[in-house]
């Protein structure tokens, strides 16, 4: 290596440090000492309780690329969250920089009466990890779902702190994930890369069928459960009990946006209309 490509190399390097440590303070995690099982579920848990689940961008009509570059400038400099796509793409970044294998995976979740919904549907990451455990499934971009990763090899029940997770085969060599019984999502283990994800980013984003271009909803994990903005109902579930409440002032919603999420919004949000929506 001459002297030119070494130099070109340290750069590359030091600005994957410096991004990847401005993720970590994002999220509130030090940067871990190995590559293993435990540092995936710090990472994890951390990625859920400060990164929220949301959809505004869509209903403010701003663009959603699916770019390493773009996803980690909005949820790092611009502090924001995102969707499945954005989310999760934005964590292998992390994870991938920081020393993990991981793979992109493609995902069709179950609807009403347990019909599939679209080929790409949602993106989920096989994470491998320094110390023999997994592979993992790692994933923080579906709204209430497990905190902890899974082991994609693990056919028996996973206790995870909101339920118990199991996985199950499926037709030409997918699985079924299965929380408490009910199907969530159709997993396809082949290896993807983002821009396959675009087709499903680009119906989710524009299409009156998708279930994010209906409503608003900005969603995060907490400590003891879970807060919830869906429009203008405040809905906070603290060790499995249930509250909701109404806000009845534009100043009180744009305070829940910067209060429970981190979320500075200039205007208020509003469901955008769709053609044929």
């Amino acid at each position: 290596m001459n002297e030119e490509s070494l130099e070109l190399r340290e750069t590359a390097d030091v600005s994957i440090r410096t991004w990847a440590d401005a993720y970590l303070e994002r999220i509130g995690a030090a940067r871990p000492a190995r590559c293993d099982a435990a540092a995936l579920r710090d990472l994890q848990l951390r990625h859920l309780m400060t990164v929220p689940f949301e959809n505004l961008a869509i209903h403010a009509g701003e663009d959603i690329v699916l770019d390493d570059e773009r996803l980690i400038e909005k949820i790092v400099t611009d502090r924001r969250g995102g969707f499945c796509y954005e989310l999760n793409g934005a964590f292998a970044a992390l994870l991938s920089a920081l020393g993990f294998r991981v793979t992109l995976l493609q995902a069709r979740i179950f609807g009403d009466g347990g019909k599939l919904g679209i080929p790409y549907d949602h993106m989920a990451l096989r994470v491998e990890t320094d110390d023999g455990t997994g592979p993992w499934l790692a994933d923080v971009g579906f709204g209430d779902h497990a905190v902890q990763p899974l082991l994609l090899e693990d056919r028996t029940e996973q206790e995870d702190p909101i339920g118990v997770f199991r996985f199950r085969p499926a037709p030409h060599g997918d699985l079924d994930l299965l929380r408490g019984g009910s199907r969530q999502f159709r997993l396809d283990l082949r290896p993807r890369a983002l821009a396959d994800f675009r087709a499903g980013c680009w119906y989710h984003r524009t299409s009156p069928d998708s279930y994010f271009t209906g409503s608003l909803v900005c969603s995060r994990r907490t400590g003891n459960g879970r807060v919830t903005l869906s429009g203008r109902t405040l809905i906070t579930t603290v060790r499995g009990e249930r509250h909701e409440t109404e806000l009845d002032t534009d100043a009180e919603v744009l305070a829940a946006y910067r209060d429970h999420f981190g979320l500075r919004v200039a205007a208020l949000p509003e469901v955008r209309r769709f053609p044929n929506a």
